[in-house]
């Protein structure tokens, strides 16, 4: 079975960021395994974006009843009608993140893989015990791999 890996991270942010994010989702893609974030745009986006271009399976986990805001690069949407709540299925679903960037909402998808046990890989995230630290999205990916025997 492929391992699932989340991306997570902000809707809103610098682009130097949304380029490290649509790299993370080229190179999971290309390392043979599918992708899950929030659906939404930003980093949600261009790691869905990334992914797509190297043929990987995306899945998106929606805050909203309906898929009609989803984006374009997202393959399987999943409307929750949960809010910020989608985040904990996120964590649930994915076998280990990689966080970009981000604010609270990031933080929170953050708080509960690490509080179930998943590894979590960040670019320029939070700072906090349990996340592994890496420059760009070659080290983040590698990283993820590594830590989940690939």
């Amino acid at each position: 079975m492929k391992k699932i890996i989340a991306v997570v991270g902000g809707r809103r942010t610098e682009k130097a960021l949304l380029k490290e994010a649509e790299e993370v989702g080229r190179l999971i893609a290309r390392k043979g395994a599918n992708l899950v974030c929030g659906g939404l745009g930003g980093v949600m986006e261009a790691a869905s974006r990334g992914a797509k271009s190297e043929g990987g399976l995306t899945v998106g986990i929606l805050p909203q009843n309906d898929s009609k805001d989803t984006n374009q690069y997202i393959d399987i949407p999943v409307a929750t009608g949960l809010g910020i709540g989608r985040n904990v299925i996120i964590a649930r679903t994915a076998d280990a993140l990689i966080a970009v960037g981000g604010a609270y909402g990031t933080l929170s998808e953050i708080a509960f893989a690490l509080q179930i046990g998943k590894p979590v890989v960040g670019i320029k995230t939070w700072d906090i015990k349990g996340v592994i630290s890496v420059e760009n999205a070659v080290e983040a990916v590698n990283k993820v791999f590594e830590l989940l025997e690939f």
